[in-house]
């Protein structure tokens, strides 16, 4: 086995290096525009160059992981001596705090809720492009890749919570997790109740929960192939780190999704091909996303996905039945008791979303306790990525997410 993942590290080296070449050759044919300037800032580099204020703190995990997370403390203009309430935003797998701010000022929510009052915290799970420390290991390690979200929902966020609220002076947060960052929150709240105290209200932005049934290629190929296979082709490339942001693929994502090339129409196919088809992707500002992002993580992140879409069920990471014994006492993974969640929960989807659909959107939304309202995006055209990345998110949800934030915080005070 040795033998054959250094044969294929090779290959995937090779392979990367003839890419770079290509892409770099292509990149310095091409005329500089004005996305150039923002292809390598770093998240609190792009928030200062629009003139606002910007933070960036380190916290230490339970287990050890060093987490960055990036502050705005509040708007552009407004006075830095008022408390206002604080709001945890938490990406989607392989992205990292970049895809809140990526569309400047009036698209990117990390900027609107903070002209809007709050005080906003841009979250980086572990392993991401920010968050890649640790006491003791080396992301060169294998056991420093040895996390799914489940160890991110129960150490990353409620270490992330407890440190703003410290820092704030606040008994509670808000929570806006998109995808995976959604997934993160249903964990810790179950798996660790007590949080559900310190969130005012936790906003879903297509809550990756439950995947079957489902028309998405990525997941029926997950469910043709089957999860050992899969697991095998996995560590057979050696991916500890899945899609990692490096020197050698950052090129390959801007030569690539060049909007002036016509690579960009493979580029843009291909995501519409696992997200679902939208109207809302800002080609003149792909090249910058995809410059930033994938942001990287875990190959058993991408795994534990593939048992949810295997099993249909919301549960723990399956580590086969001998080790599921010594781990669980039991053969199967133990399901997350969603009962417990107490918190009160917004779920927003749309109808064009091939990740999570509206079916699956409503099992999460029967099984939550305290549910606020399932939130339909009113254009059938709007996907998984829009979220973060749609150029009419600001109208079209996030004008919606800012009422029931007012509600809720002014709730709060009574």
């Amino acid at each position: 086995m040795q033998v054959v993942r250094k044969m294929f590290a090779l290959l995937r080296l090779a392979v990367l290096t003839c890419c770079w070449l290509i892409a770099h050759c292509t990149r310095t044919s091409q005329v500089a525009d004005d996305n150039d300037a923002d292809l390598y800032l770093t998240s609190p580099e792009l928030i200062a160059k629009y003139g606002y204020p910007v933070e960036t703190h380190s916290i230490q995990t339970e287990d050890g992981y060093i987490l960055e997370l990036h502050r705005i403390p509040h708007g552009k203009s407004e006075p830095a001596d008022t408390m206002r309430p604080a709001v945890l935003i938490h990406h989607a797998l392989l992205c990292s705090s970049f895809d809140w701010v990526v569309l400047g000022p009036q698209k990117s929510l990390g900027f609107i809720l903070a002209d809007s009052g709050y005080d906003v915290w841009l979250a980086n799970a572990r392993g991401n492009t920010y968050s890649r420390k640790h006491v003791s290991l080396d992301p060169a390690d294998h056991k420093f890749w040895e996390y799914s979200w489940h160890e991110m929902g129960t150490y990353d966020v409620p270490a992330e919570i407890d440190f703003i609220l410290k820092k704030t002076g606040q008994e509670k947060v808000f929570y806006i997790g998109h995808s995976m960052g959604s997934t993160m929150f249903f964990v810790m709240t179950s798996q660790r109740p007590e949080y559900n105290e310190k969130i005012r209200a936790m906003i879903a932005f297509a809550p990756a929960v439950f995947f079957t049934p489902t028309k998405n290629p990525i997941y029926y190929r997950i469910q043709s192939i089957g999860e050992r296979l899969l697991e095998g082709l996995f560590y057979a490339f050696g991916l500890d780190e899945f899609l990692p942001q490096n020197g050698i693929l950052n090129p390959i994502s801007i030569a690539a999704c060049k909007h002036t090339l016509f690579t960009s129409r493979l580029c843009v196919n291909f995501i519409f091909f696992i997200v679902g088809k939208s109207s809302q992707l800002d080609k003149k500002r792909l090249e910058v996303m995809l410059a930033h992002t994938p942001a990287g993580g875990s190959t058993r992140e991408v795994m534990h996905f593939a048992q949810e879409a295997l099993s249909g069920e919301f549960r723990q990471f399956d580590f086969g039945e001998e080790k599921n014994m010594d781990l669980y006492g039991q053969a199967t993974p133990p399901r997350y008791n969603m009962s417990l969640i107490t918190t009160p929960v917004a779920l927003f989807y749309s109808d064009n979303d091939k990740l999570a659909p509206e079916y699956n959107v409503n099992k999460v939304y029967n099984a939550l306790p305290n549910v606020i309202g399932k939130f339909r995006v009113p254009l059938k055209t709007f996907n998984h990525l829009d979220f973060m990345w749609g150029k009419d998110a600001k109208t079209l949800v996030f004008k919606d997410v800012l009422t029931i934030m007012k509600k809720y915080e002014k709730d709060s005070k009574t």
